[in-house]
């Protein structure tokens, strides 16, 4: 079914049901499973400005892992830096070169005249893949009964 799991991650609490979600995908199918996150970075006049520090991007990394790795899955991951627009394409990008075949990202929810001024990267990524992309919603994830 799924080799090659990429799960895309951000510094916000979201992060922690993808995770559990690509946990269980990689325990159900075998897969393996290639982590980023993107250190992000706006242009500010004629200056790039960090989003987050490198130290910070690089700890919502190792935390991935980690529980990833604590679940079972087989997971390796790179911290990738980014202009905020062009966060999308990194994603792709980085999907295309690890051969995923199936993509996890978290969306952040907010109301159509909001993401007209601040674009969720989760719809354009959905939208230019090629890929099965599964959105892992914001919160616990519901428990079997």
């Amino acid at each position: 079914m799924f080799h090659t799991i990429l799960v895309a991650v951000d510094p916000s609490p979201a992060r922690h049901s993808a995770i559990r979600m690509t946990a269980d995908m990689a325990r159900l199918t075998g897969a393996k499973v290639h982590v980023i996150h993107i250190a992000a970075t706006m242009v500010a006049w004629d200056t790039v400005v960090p989003v987050e520090e490198q130290s910070e991007a690089e700890e919502v990394l190792r935390e991935a892992l980690a529980t990833l790795r604590e679940e079972g899955a087989a997971a390796q991951g790179d911290v990738i830096s980014a202009v905020t627009g062009q966060i999308p394409a990194a994603i792709l990008q980085t999907a295309r070169e690890q051969q995923a075949d199936l993509l996890v990202l978290s969306p952040h929810h907010r109301g159509a005249f909001a993401a007209f001024f601040n674009p969720r990267v989760s719809d354009a990524v959905t939208h230019a893949s090629h890929l099965a992309v599964l959105l892992a919603p914001e919160g616990p994830v519901p428990s079997e009964s």
